[in-house]
């Protein structure tokens, strides 16, 4: 699913038009956005969480050239994790 097919379903779940719906997703993401820059976890309970990874420098390999080593230097990354009623949800098990 693309972003446009979701933002169809948004607005049709939400019983809303899609430009209305298109701004909320888009409004979503932003923030989501905005708090991963600075640092910020963003959590929905029983969904998942969004934060902030640091990734060390370390040595790979030119797949290219298999002999050439290269530095890869250290980054932040973003992480989901997912929450357990959304693992649940994808498994098809649902606990009582």
């Amino acid at each position: 699913m693309n972003k446009t097919e979701f933002v169809g379903r948004v607005a049709e779940k939400g019983d809303m038009s899609g430009a209305e719906a298109g701004r909320a997703v888009q409004a979503v993401l932003d923030v989501i956005q905005d708090a991963l820059k600075s640092g910020e976890d963003v959590a929905f309970a029983g969904f998942g969480k969004f934060s902030v990874s640091e990734r060390a420098a370390r040595t790979g390999v030119n797949p290219q050239d298999p002999s050439k080593k290269v530095q890869i230097p250290a980054r932040t990354v973003p992480r989901f994790t997912p929450g357990a009623v959304l693992k649940e949800a994808v498994a098809g098990t649902k606990k009582k």
